[in-house]
C-alpha cells in the first residue's frame, strides 16, 4: 500500500507558458498579455544585474487536504545589483484547501554587499494536517491519528563574515502547536506522550557557517557546512526543556561540462525532552525525498544523499535532468543507530532553465521508497 500522499503540483508558468509561446499569432489582448509575462520570466533582460520577480499559481491534491489551491512567487537579486555579491533569494507561498486548511510560508536567503551579512530563515504560519505515525523507526506503515492544529514556526540565521566565506553569529528558533485535535484515531492508538495539548518553545543558540557558494539555488561548485546548537528552556519561555545540535554539510563538484556531482551529509541531535512536534523528521521535498514528512520521528536523525546533475543537456539550451539516491534513520537513546537499519529512497527528475541569466532551473523529482513514492515541483534544486 501506498502510504505516502502524492502531491503532484501543477504550475502554469510551465505548462501554460509553453503552450502561449507556441500560439497562433491571432490571439486576445489577455492572452497577449500573458505572453508578454511569460517572455519577460523566461527570457533574457538587457541587463544581467536586474533583480527577478516570478508570480504563479500551484495544485494539488491528497487524501487528507483533498485539493490544495496555492500562489508561489520567488524574488532573487544581487546586493547593490552588484553581480560579484551572491544572489540573493526571497520565497513565498500561501495555499488553501477544500478542508479549510490554509498557510502562508516565507523563506529567505539575503547577502549584504560585498556578502558580509548573511541572514537566513523562514516562517510558517498554518493550518494544517499533520499525519502521525508514532514515534522511532519501528513505527507502523499506516498513520495512528490526523492530528489537525494552528503551526507557528520563526527560524532565523544572523550570521557575520568574520574570515572569507566563514560565518559566525546568532541563531532563533520558535515554534508553536496549539488548537490541537486529533482525527481518524486508530483503534487502540494513544497520543504523543510528550506536548501532545500543544506547546510553544523559545531557542536562542550559536551558529558556524563556511559557504563560498555564488547562487544557492543551483550551486555548481563549493562547500557548504553550518554547525549549530540551539538552546531551549523555562527562562526563555519554552514550555520544555532541551538542546539541539545540527550540523548540515554539503559539496558540490563539477564533473565535466554541465554536470555537477552534489553530495550532503545531515545530522540533527535533541538532548533533553522535546515535543512530539519538534523532534527530527525525515522526509519532505529536499532530504529523504519519497519519504512523508514525519513518517519517522525521533530524538535523532542522520541521513546523507547523492545526486547527479545535467544542467543542461548538450543538445538543449534548457532541458537537463538528475538522478539521485538517499540513505537516513531516526533512533534515540534507548535504540541506537545502526548502520544496517538506513532506509533507502531515490529517483529522478527534469528540469528546465526557467531564469537564464541566473542560472536557476526548476526541477520535477519522482522519488521511490520501499513504502510508497513521492513527486514535487519546486524551483531551485533540493540542495
Amino acid at each position: 500500500m501506498n502510504i505516502i500522499p502524492i502531491k503532484i503540483w501543477l504550475s502554469l508558468l510551465v505548462f501554460g507558458g509553453f503552450l502561449s509561446l507556441n500560439a497562433q499569432e491571432n490571439i486576445s489582448s489577455k492572452e497577449n498579455l500573458f505572453k508578454r509575462y511569460i517572455n519577460g520570466v523566461l527570457n533574457e533582460t538587457s541587463d544581467p544585474r536586474d533583480p527577478k520577480l516570478i508570480n504563479y499559481p500551484t495544485l494539488a491534491y491528497s487524501p487528507e487536504t483533498r485539493w490544495e489551491f496555492g500562489v508561489s512567487s520567488l524574488y532573487i537579486y544581487s546586493a547593490n545589483r552588484d553581480l560579484k555579491n551572491r544572489l540573493s533569494e526571497v520565497k513565498a507561498f500561501t495555499f488553501f484547501t477544500l478542508e479549510n486548511q490554509y498557510g502562508l510560508w516565507l523563506d529567505h536567503a539575503l547577502y549584504t554587499d560585498k556578502n558580509k551579512w548573511f541572514f537566513y530563515g523562514r516562517a510558517r504560519y498554518q493550518s494544517f494536517p499533520l499525519l502521525y505515525f508514532g514515534i522511532g523507526q519501528d513505527s507502523p506503515s499506516e498513520y495512528l491519528s490526523r492530528i489537525d492544529g494552528q503551526y507557528i514556526l520563526l527560524r532565523e540565521r544572523f550570521l557575520r563574515e568574520t574570515l572569507p566565506s566563514l560565518y559566525f553569529g546568532l541563531e532563533l528558533d520558535y515554534q508553536r502547536l496549539s488548537n490541537v485535535k486529533y482525527v481518524d484515531e486508530s483503534l487502540g492508538s494513544n497520543p504523543p506522550s510528550v506536548g501532545s495539548n500543544g506547546s510553544a518553545n523559545l531557542g536562542l543558540g550559536l551558529g558556524i557557517l563556511y559557504d563560498n557558494i555564488y547562487n544557492a539555488l543551483n550551486p555548481r561548485k563549493g562547500i557548504y557546512s553550518e554547525w549549530a546548537f540551539l538552546k531551549y528552556n523555562e527562562a526563555l519561555g519554552s514550555d520544555f526543556n532541551m538542546t539541539s545540535y545540527i550540523i548540515d554539510n554539503r559539496l558540490y563538484r563539477p564533473v565535466k561540462k554541465n554536470t555537477v556531482l552534489a553530495l550532503q551529509l545531515y545530522g540533527q541531535f535533541t538532548l533533553g525532552n522535546p515535543p512530539f512536534n519538534m523532534l527530527s523528521l525525515m522526509g519532505g521535498e529536499s532530504l529523504m525525498r519519497g519519504y512523508y514528512l514525519g513518517r519517522y520521528r525521533d530524538k535523532h536523525l542522520v541521513a546523507g544523499q547523492v545526486e547527479y546533475r545535467i544542467l543542461p543537456f548538450e543538445f538543449s539550451k534548457r532541458w537537463g535532468a538528475s538522478a539521485f539516491i538517499a540513505a537516513g534513520q531516526v533512533f534515540s537513546d534507548d535504540n541506537k543507530f545502526q548502520l544496517s537499519r538506513l532506509l533507502p529512497t531515490g529517483g529522478f527528475g527534469i528540469r528546465y532553465l526557467v531564469f537564464p541569466g541566473k542560472d536557476i532551473y526548476t526541477r520535477i523529482d519522482i522519488s521511490f521508497t520501499g513504502e510508497g513514492r513521492g513527486v514535487y515541483f519546486f524551483i531551485g534544486e533540493a540542495f
